[in-house]
């Protein structure tokens, strides 16, 4: 769900806030208006946090295994411990703040129960998550954590194996296929006699990393593409537009299936992958020289794109803080300018928590930790020994 400030790119930033503005309505409809509101659009609004999975499995998967590439063919080497450094100081300082007021403020907690502090700390809230709880939206930044604390260390793994192109898709396919089981799994054991939408669903399947990291996946899935299959990744990138084109069908279609049947087996099962599947072909087109989504600049779209982790972080209980106050002033939930006033009060929070947080953090970063690659140093003989 992190975005990074370097060579960045108008079809991804476009992507980045189609997220958080399908989170925001999907949030806004649940906690706030307790009504669709935003329509359809708040109903699959969920799925906004699917797309920040592919986004950042790709962004970051492209850091690891471009490092990987270079080190193979250049010397140098990819340095596990910069790597999480540089990872803990994007997402920490931001999300530790946000903690702190739900630790420290119970006005800010309102009436939820506060999981243990621990769980936040290890990053394993998600863990047996019961909805309702306070900072609950957090699961999804545990389950990204959880996958780039050992993303890394299993391609440094299969790197030194032989064959190890084959082993890198074989991983990215066992992983699907894992997933489908495991949810086929704990769907019929466990959710097939529950009620639709039950907690046990959410509990045991929508907040849990094993059954969660399919755009992730297919997001690493793609930087492997990128930087192993060169000459298949420009075949695939000069059809940019088609590519959008193909995106844009296949994930009407899976959404439209998600909104006729969200908890039932089949888009339980292989809703998330074919999910992952139309954001790859979006994300493509993202990447694409030339197409219309790389080169259309919305405006607005890139700083709420910079600024999106932050928004994500506290835009649901700012929203949930407001409406109360705005409501006794005759701001009513369901009216389009109560909406609209929500949404540009968590983006001016979102701003602030980037500028006064998360930016200094980030120059902090780029100063200690420039890189999450360690330059090979080339041992001269001692000027003694030279004859």
């Amino acid at each position: 769900m992190t975005t990074t400030a370097t060579a960045r790119n108008a079809g991804l930033d476009t992507l980045r806030a189609l997220a958080i503005a399908l989170v925001f309505a999907n949030h806004y409809m649940l906690f706030i208006s307790g009504a669709p509101t935003l329509g359809w659009f708040g109903e699959i609004g969920w799925s906004g946090v699917d797309l920040f999975f592919a986004l950042s499995g790709y962004l970051i998967g492209n850091q690891i295994l471009g490092a990987i590439r270079r080190s193979q063919q250049s010397g140098s080497r990819f340095s596990l411990g910069r790597f999480y450094a540089r990872r803990l100081l994007r997402t920490v300082p931001n999300f530790y703040v946000v903690l702190a007021l739900f630790a420290c403020w119970p006005y800010f907690r309102m009436d939820l129960v506060l999981p243990p502090l621990w769980q936040f700390l290890t990053f394993t809230q998600n863990i047996g998550l019961q909805p309702g709880t306070a900072f609950s939206h957090a699961w999804s930044l545990c389950v990204e954590e959880q996958f780039y604390f050992l993303l890394p260390a299993l391609a440094l793994l299969i790197a030194a194996c032989r064959k190890s192109l084959l082993l890198a898709w074989l991983a990215v396919a066992a992983a699907l296929i894992g997933g489908m089981l495991i949810r086929s799994h704990l769907w019929t054991s466990y959710v097939a006699a529950a009620p639709e939408g039950s907690r046990a669903f959410y509990t045991l399947i929508y907040y849990s990393s094993l059954c969660r990291f399919d755009e992730l996946v297919v997001g690493v899935a793609l930087a492997l593409l990128k930087n192993y299959h060169a000459a298949v990744w420009a075949r695939l990138t000069a059809h940019g537009n088609w590519l959008l084109l193909a995106g844009g069908v296949a994930l009407a279609l899976v959404w439209s299936h998600f909104l006729a049947d969200h908890y039932g087996y089949a888009m339980t099962v292989y809703g998330y992958p074919l999910l992952g599947l139309s954001y790859a072909l979006l994300l493509l087109a993202a990447l694409s020289p030339g197409s219309l989504l790389q080169k259309a600049r919305l405006p607005g779209a890139g700083a709420i794109a910079l600024w999106s982790y932050a928004i994500y972080l506290v835009h649901k209980t700012l929203c949930m803080l407001l409406r109360a106050p705005l409501q006794a002033q005759g701001w009513e939930p369901d009216h389009w300018a109560t909406v609209l006033l929500m949404a540009a009060a968590s983006v001016l929070a979102g701003f602030l928590l980037y500028q006064l947080v998360e930016r200094p953090f980030m120059a902090l970063r780029d100063r200690y930790v420039p890189s999450h690659e360690v330059l090979a140093v080339t041992r001269q003989p001692a000027a003694s020994a030279v004859r």
